[in-house]
């Protein structure tokens, strides 16, 4: 210290330095690693190796129910005239067909194929739960959102769901498709006029509990507008928790088409259904096996796989996993 005070002008110039507008500008940097939510996300899914697994097996799944029946197109009446190709084992079948993969897996009580009839089924079951799904969670997220952040929508709401949301979803569905009639679209609607009600009830108990905090409330002191509020401060706070839901509505839709097209309220017999297929093989399972099994397989394969998927998924999103 003391020799630092007895330095000469000339000596104190060669330690200090005026710095330039760039070389200043430069030192206030502040380094640091960027963040991106999607990135820590994926990369928090993708750290597990299960997840690789279930994600290629969705794929394979995916892929082949909508290419197979492009180049094998299912006809359920393809060999209906021929009584010989009734209930063939898969031996059999491949025997009398000179071994084409269309009868891998044997034929049905028709004659038609088993391994085509179950990915072009799963094909419909994977459409119909995909829509179903978009329309219940856009509708019951959006709407869910507003309900719990407005007292006014909250009263009105609260009414109608002590109407409609007790009524069994089941049996609600059974009596539209039982009205409207059977087929793909009439099962969308019956799927969507009151499913998202139950999603809506949900994030409206979400949206409550996080609505009054402080950065909530810092917004609406600084009048910024609801549908604001909601889509930056609200909603992003809730991806865990939609994924979440989601994950449980895709395979629950497939579920449910299956048991009503295996109670025969479902999808009419010219579109190919897992539940249909279920239906005609369980009434001879034990003599012919090879009708039933498969497309119970699938199913379960399905709703297990997309479960599992949206399960991780949903652990991935929370950012509390995204910790290093």
């Amino acid at each position: 210290m003391e020799e630092m005070m007895n330095l000469s002008p000339e000596q104190e110039n060669e330690l200090f330095r005026f710095l330039g507008e760039d070389e200043k500008a430069s030192s206030e940097k502040i380094i640091a690693p960027r963040y991106s939510y999607w990135k820590s996300v994926f990369r928090v899914f993708f750290r597990k190796k299960s997840n690789i697994i279930l994600l290629t097996l969705f794929i394979l799944l995916l892929v082949s129910a909508f290419i197979i029946p492009l180049i094998f197109p299912y006809d359920v009446m393809e060999n209906v005239t021929d009584s010989s190709s009734y209930n063939l084992s898969p031996t059999a079948a491949m025997t009398k067909y000179g071994g084409s993969i269309k009868y891998l897996l044997g034929t049905g009580s028709s004659g038609n194929s088993i391994f085509l009839g179950i990915f072009a089924s799963a094909q419909t079951s994977l459409k119909l739960a995909f829509i179903c799904a978009a329309i219940n969670m856009f509708i019951g997220v959006v709407l869910g959102a507003v309900w719990g952040y407005s007292k006014k929508v909250d009263s009105v709401m609260l009414v109608f769901y002590n109407i409609f949301g007790n009524i069994p979803g089941l049996l609600v569905q059974s009596v539209l498709v039982y009205v409207i009639g059977s087929g793909f679209w009439s099962l969308v609607i019956a799927f969507t006029l009151f499913g998202w009600l139950g999603v809506a009830f949900f994030f409206r108990t979400q949206v409550m509990i996080i609505r009054d905090r402080e950065y909530s409330l810092a917004s609406r002191c600084l009048g910024t507008p609801i549908n604001r509020i909601i889509s930056r401060n609200v909603l992003p706070f809730l991806t865990s928790v939609i994924v979440t839901v989601l994950a449980s509505e895709v395979p629950g839709y497939i579920s449910s088409e299956v048991f009503l097209s295996y109670a025969g309220l479902g999808l009419s017999a010219s579109v190919p259904s897992l539940g249909r297929m279920i239906q005609n093989g369980q009434t001879a399972f034990i003599t012919y096996p090879w009708t039933f099994w498969p497309p119970v397989i699938m199913a379960s394969l399905v709703a297990m796989i997309l479960y599992l998927l949206g399960q991780h998924l949903a652990d991935a999103s929370d950012p509390r996993t995204h910790m290093l």
